[in-house]
């Protein structure tokens, strides 16, 4: 373990600085919106924003570090995350934070996807699903680290916004000053959304609705709780409470989705989570232990939806199209994330806070009973002929790119790069 993780523990490391202060900034800007006094529709809009800046980025920014290199683009696009950190506490206007989020998440997209090129870089076919979870892992720490730090700041103040500037610039320092080879060119991103659906229904409509729901819920939870009266420090416990159970619910549910009808499993799961969806909108429960609990309760089971998506995807389709699937629904997850936070915002306004859980729950009933559907159409494929479900914690937006898909042991095998290396000195 050792030998095959000290080559990127530098990189692991400065991976955690950056997404503990995606994390922070992250929950930071809505809870500060909050007592801002803008509207719903805006803080919404946040989100929107982020996620269309980062699918775009995940198409476009592949041309930028083609352009100008790994390292240039690396530090061009942390700097640019860096200053409008910095930026969105001293200028303090609704209308900047919307346009400002966008470039963020065309930057997040960028700095992800050479990160990822980077890792893919030195794994080996041995050691890249070690390598893959560990990233994984990293990130789901990262975010929730990164919430986790708003209770100890006053959000009416820049000095939280200081320290996300501190975070993304020591993100940039691991890869800055490593003498490492520069990774392979970024692979350019297609999305067919014809052969998506062909391959499977399910999990093309699934995943829309997954990405709808988790953008809503992770855009504006948040918001949520400020309108409930909830504490900044009882808001981070609740929106990293759901992240945190629902990576813990992907086990036992890939568990069951690989020995049985993997669409019984998500009908199941998306249920259970418009159910406590359903409670909340109409029971509004005002204590905090309750809401909470049942928070928790959607949580589990709404993030443990995306993997299970994706692994049926992948039954159906070659086994040298897993990466091209699985990325087309990864991108197809960040449609989602657009739409969700547009329309929870004026749903909110019109209706109150607890009407957030409404959406989500319109979009869980419509996957529990789409997924029903669909078992009737089609046969499962049998268990002994499945993939494993991939362990990929996913929550209010897409979190990886579809360059992180080639760590997954599923995917093509490795060229390997000891040689290739070797190969280079002795010409």
């Amino acid at each position: 373990m050792r030998r095959n993780l000290l080559p990127v523990l530098a990189l692991l490391l400065g991976t955690l600085f950056l997404f503990l202060g995606n994390g922070l900034h992250g929950l930071l800007l809505p809870v500060r919106g909050s007592a801002e006094g803008y509207s719903n529709e805006v803080l919404g809009l946040l989100g929107t924003s982020w996620a269309t800046g980062f699918v775009l980025g995940c198409f476009f920014a592949p041309k930028v570090v083609m352009r100008v290199g790994h390292v240039r683009a690396f530090s061009s696009f942390i700097s640019l995350i860096a200053i409008i950190a910095l930026l969105t506490g001293i200028q303090v206007d609704q209308f900047w934070w919307v346009a400002l989020r966008a470039v963020t998440g065309f930057c997040t997209a960028g700095t992800s996807m050479i990160i990822e090129s980077w890792l893919n870089e030195r794994a080996t076919n041995e050691s890249r699903g070690m390598i893959f979870s560990f990233y994984i892992s990293i990130t789901l720490i990262g975010v929730v680290g990164g919430q986790m730090l708003v209770p100890l700041g006053d959000p009416s103040t820049t000095v939280l916004f200081m320290f996300c500037g501190i975070f993304y610039c020591l993100a940039m320092l691991p890869t800055t000053l490593s003498t490492a080879a520069t990774p392979q060119p970024l692979k350019s991103v297609s999305l067919d959304l014809r052969s998506l659906y062909r391959n499977s229904p399910i999990s093309f409509v699934g995943i829309l609705l997954i990405g709808i729901a988790n953008g809503a819920y992770g855009t504006l939870g948040a918001v949520f709780g400020a309108r409930a009266g909830l504490s900044s420090g009882t808001i981070a416990v609740m929106m990293s409470l759901t992240i945190f159970v629902g990576a813990i619910m992907q086990f036992p549910a890939g568990k069951l989705s690989d020995t049985t009808d993997r669409r019984y499993v998500l009908a199941a799961l998306s249920g259970v989570a418009a159910l406590a969806a359903v409670i909340l909108a109409l029971v509004q429960p005002h204590d905090a232990y309750v809401l909470i609990g049942f928070v928790a309760l959607y949580g589990a089971a709404a993030n443990a939806l995306y993997p299970i998506a994706v692994a049926h995807a992948n039954d159906f389709a070659r086994s040298d199209d897993f990466v091209k699937v699985s990325g087309g629904l990864l991108l197809l997850f960040g449609i989602g994330t657009i739409i969700g936070p547009t329309l929870g915002g004026p749903v909110m306004t019109r209706l109150g806070p607890y009407a957030l859980f409404a959406v989500t729950a319109v979009s869980h009933g419509l996957l529990t009973t789409y997924a029903i559907y669909r078992s009737r159409l089609r046969a499962a494929v049998p268990a002994e002929e499945r993939d494993y479900v991939p362990k990929i914690p996913v929550g209010a937006a897409p979190t990886s790119t579809p360059e992180s898909l080639s760590l997954d042991p599923r995917a093509a095998p490795l060229a390997d790069v000891a040689e290739a290396e070797v190969a280079s000195q002795e010409e």
